[in-house]
């Protein structure tokens, strides 16, 4: 019998490799990562963005110290990525991914905290978190965590793979009854292209088309698969052998 948190360990280190492939690509594209940095502590935010800044490839768009500021910003300025504070006064980190879903924002979502709770790890990657980094972790390997999440691959301290290799589990279990039937060919092709790490601009690239018509048709097909986040999306794919 083939242990399911192994297999679960083994999509995981696909598509971590996936994203190093694609991040090498975006590197030599010199294709930016547009950023919203999200959260209420004034000097956490402005030294992340410093950091942030010192990157080529990463632009940072906005910053917000509130879950609804951030919900505001997104709405407009439609970021690649956002970074979001877990524990913020008001509207947590959670609820604001939340709304944002709700919302039919699909930006690529990073919770950055000092918790290492693991019922805070579910409840993000439930919620549609693209990547869940802790705040002790070194300034090199958060900026890596950002260009994996940036390519649609999970970003998450190594010390909570096993919550991932969980959680995965558990979302793959209401995956079976999801089906690609009502997918459109363009969406099945753009699904295809997720799985395999590729950006929303790496995508238009290769299948010739706007990168605003491939926003829109990962939206659609999240909506019709009903997930929350393209990470989700391209566990399925790969469950499904569409990669």
């Amino acid at each position: 019998m083939v242990n399911p948190q192994g297999r679960q360990c083994n999509l995981s280190g696909m598509m971590r490799k996936a994203a190093k492939s694609e991040s090498e690509k975006m590197t030599e594209q010199d294709e930016k990562v547009n950023i919203l940095v999200v959260d209420d502590h004034p000097m956490m935010r402005r030294g992340l963005v410093e950091l942030l800044q010192l990157e080529s490839d990463l632009d940072i768009v906005g910053e917000a110290s509130s879950g609804q500021e951030a919900i505001e910003m997104a709405e407009k300025l439609e970021p690649d990525l956002i970074l979001l504070d877990l524990n913020m006064k008001g509207m947590s980190g959670i609820d604001t991914l939340r709304v944002l879903r709700d919302k039919e924002i699909f930006s690529r979502v990073v919770m950055f905290t000092v918790s290492d709770n693991h019922d805070d790890v579910v409840e993000a990657l439930k919620a549609g978190a693209d990547g869940y980094v802790l705040k002790e972790t070194e300034p090199e390997e958060l900026i890596s965590f950002i260009r994996q999440a940036a390519t649609g691959t999970m970003a998450i301290s190594e010390n909570l793979a096993g919550v991932l290799a969980s959680a995965i589990g558990s979302r793959s279990k209401a995956n079976k009854s999801r089906s690609i039937e009502n997918l459109t060919q363009r969406e099945l092709q753009i699904l295809k292209q997720i799985a395999g790490g590729m950006s929303n601009k790496m995508i238009a690239g290769k299948l010739d088309i706007a990168e605003g018509t491939v926003k829109v048709h990962v939206k659609n097909l999240l909506k019709k698969l009903k997930m929350r986040s393209r990470v989700e999306a391209a566990i399925f794919a790969m469950e499904n052998q569409l990669n």
